[in-house]
């Protein structure tokens, strides 16, 4: 896989290098969506996702990061109902006005907020994304939630993005000085550690 265009050919459009990547992997997603089976491999992030917390010893009364997955994104209900049948505590993020992350107990039907610092009680984190290089940059959908929400994580927290096949990248994805690097990917193909992450490999 080559590199990206480079800015002059993308400011035709008017758009940052980022920006218009960013575009062209949202409409990588679509296309690649339409084409998977998005329950079948939902099943098989959550194998994969259970290997590698049973690799970093995640046991119960732990508290692992999740989210509740858009349509075109890589499905979560399987990796959560499977941790929680694990007695596996799932946190996932409620989104405030600043772009911040808050966070409630999935099976909590009042979404009582935990704290932004709740992160840091989680040595296990799986986010979303659009995609990942192979250094550890994530390219998210520019709110800039989970950059704000990291830096709280503890230093040998392992973050994880949930991808399709496909969208675990060679070619060298941009970045701005505030983007905070992943440890590993995880498709239904399987996981993949980052350069940034192979400090935490088992």
């Amino acid at each position: 896989m080559g590199r990206y265009p480079d800015a002059p050919t993308l400011a035709i459009m008017g758009l940052s290098v980022k920006q218009q990547v960013r575009a062209q992997r949202r409409a990588a997603r679509r296309a690649i969506a339409a084409t998977r089976d998005l329950a079948a491999d939902g099943e098989g992030i959550a194998r994969h996702t259970l290997a590698l917390a049973d690799n970093l010893a995640i046991g119960p009364g732990e508290v692992v990061t999740a989210y509740e997955a858009l349509p075109a994104e890589p499905q979560t209900q399987a990796v959560c109902r499977a941790l929680t049948q694990r007695a596996v505590h799932v946190i996932v993020p409620i989104t405030l006005a600043s772009f911040d992350l808050d966070w409630h107990e999935l099976d909590d039907p009042d979404r009582t907020p935990l704290g932004l610092d709740a992160v840091a009680a989680c040595r296990l984190l799986l986010i979303p994304g659009l995609s990942v290089d192979r250094h550890g940059t994530r390219m998210g959908q520019a709110g800039g939630c989970y950059d704000r929400t990291l830096p709280r994580a503890r230093p040998d927290a392992v973050v994880v993005t949930l991808l399709h096949p496909g969208e675990f990248l060679d070619a060298t994805l941009p970045a701005d000085r505030w983007d905070q690097p992943v440890d590993a990917v995880v498709t239904a193909d399987g996981p993949a550690w980052t350069r940034h992450g192979q400090r935490h490999r088992p």
